[in-house]
C-alpha cells in the first residue's frame, strides 16, 4: 500500500529552510558592510547610496561588478581605502603620489 505524504510537514520543513536561508542572508548583508568598510557611513547616506546603485544605468552596474570582484579576490579593499601599509618593503606609492 501507499504510503500518504504529510503535505502539512512538507510546508512546515519548507517554511523553516526559507526563514533559514533569509537569515543566512541577512547575516552576510551585515558581513560585507562590515567588510567593505561601509559600516562607518551613517544609515542615510548607505540607504542612499544602494537606492543609486539599484537605479543605475547597466555600464555603471558592469563598472561596479567588477570592482566588487576584485575586492573578493583580495585586491579592492587595499587600493580602494588605503588601508594596506606599504611596511612591507616593496616600495609602493599610494595614489596620486610618489615614494621618497
Amino acid at each position: 500500500m501507499r504510503k500518504t505524504r504529510d503535505y502539512d510537514a512538507e510546508l512546515r520543513a519548507l517554511n523553516d529552510k526559507a526563514k533559514s536561508i533569509k537569515a543566512k542572508k541577512i547575516q552576510q548583508l551585515g558581513e560585507l558592510v562590515t567588510a567593505t568598510g561601509a559600516d562607518a557611513l551613517d544609515l542615510d547616506t548607505l540607504a542612499g547610496a544602494l537606492a543609486a546603485a539599484v537605479e543605475a544605468n547597466a555600464q555603471a552596474k558592469e563598472a561596479w561588478r567588477a570592482k566588487g570582484v576584485a575586492f573578493f579576490q583580495g585586491r579592492g579593499r587595499k587600493a580602494g581605502k588605503g588601508i594596506a601599509s606599504n611596511d612591507d618593503g616593496r616600495g609602493e606609492a599610494g595614489p596620486g603620489g610618489s615614494q621618497d
